[in-house]
């Protein structure tokens, strides 16, 4: 098949990427080469910038798609562009919503796509997803647009230290504050259920997707089978970086009162148990499993960092900020 991936290189989409190339696909990257260095061998890269409609017009030229994936489609006005962009270029399109618009609180810990409403009131984020959806459903009930939506939840890799609180840009920090033997903050009482995935094994799922006629019009996350506490999450981290982590348990509503852009992270996500039901995926794809458990794919995580010692940054700032919460939250409990 000939897709094209608008992005391509991030976290999750670079591992998706790769297992194309290697299934033999022809692989369009549509992107403005800001991270050609995550470009894998074999896929061709198409300059441009799908926030400038006309130019990415011209850019695509009369290229047309089996597939298209959209990668960092976050809005509606980003959803609309695609739509006038791919009407008629594509005999699927797949837009990346995430896990975190399902209902916040759920109904039930387990989360289905049959059962679980999208309803987030916390993250606007959240909302923005759910909005491209609902614009999404309309233009194929309206017109026949070929959509499947892909929802993740907590995907990492290589490239990504995953947990509740870190440094984006420089997720290294929290290993190096573990290793320093500074506290970490760890939301609530740390017991809320929570699932980690890895990139390969979601790729392998997602991949399934790809040109398949019984996944148009539907919706499908993509999670591990793996339920583990926040604290075991941290626990791990701190296993593959070789120490114990001195783990500080701060409610989230006080973190939240302190740092308010914290919210829709925690309240409308990290915060809130989510146990996901894998059988529609399964159903479609059986040769999806999540084969990666997390202590070993963050040992893998760590070992690539420790393998680029030019990515192991920390930040400044970010840690900071953790010293500010902690230091806020000991003279409000009198410690």
């Amino acid at each position: 098949m000939k897709l094209l991936f608008i992005g391509g290189t991030g976290v999750i989409s670079e591992a998706v990427s790769r297992l194309v190339i290697g299934q033999g696909h022809e692989l369009y990257l549509f992107n403005r080469g800001n991270r050609n260095s995550f470009v894998p061998g074999g896929a061709h890269v198409i300059n441009g910038d799908i926030r400038d409609p006309q130019g990415a017009a011209q850019a695509l030229g009369d290229h047309v798609f089996d597939v298209v994936v959209d990668w960092i489609a976050f809005t509606p006005d980003h959803v609309s562009v695609d739509i006038e962009l791919f009407k008629g270029r594509t005999q699927q399109y797949l837009f990346i919503s995430s896990a975190s618009a399902y209902q916040k609180p759920p109904q039930h810990y387990i989360i289905s796509e049959a059962t679980t409403p999208l309803d987030n009131p916390y993250w606007q984020y959240s909302r923005d997803k759910i909005a491209c959806e609902q614009l999404l459903m309309e233009e194929r009930a309206k017109s026949g647009f070929p959509v499947t939506i892909v929802r993740p939840s907590y995907t990492y890799g290589d490239t990504m230290i995953p947990a509740a609180l870190n440094s984006w840009q420089h997720p290294w920090s929290l290993v190096a504050r573990m290793r320093k033997g500074l506290p970490v903050i760890v939301h609530g009482d740390g017991s809320s259920l929570w699932t980690m995935t890895h990139n390969s094994d979601f790729a392998v799922g997602f991949a399934g997707l790809l040109g398949r006629k019984e996944a148009i019009g539907e919706a499908y996350h993509i999670t591990s089978d793996e339920v583990l506490t926040w604290n075991q999450i941290y626990e791990a981290i701190g296993a593959a970086a070789g120490v114990v982590p001195v783990i500080k348990h701060i409610s989230s509503d006080f973190l939240i009162s302190h740092e308010p852009d914290l919210e829709g992270g925690l309240l409308g996500d990290k915060a809130v148990t989510s146990v996901f039901d894998n059988r529609k995926i399964k159903s479609l794809v059986p040769a999806f499993e999540a084969a990666v458990p997390f202590a070993e794919g963050i040992k893998r995580t760590v070992r690539w960092f420790e393998a680029h010692p030019q990515r192991c940054t920390e930040d400044a700032e970010w840690n900071a900020r953790m010293d500010k919460l902690l230091a806020a939250h000991d003279a409000a409990s009198g410690a």
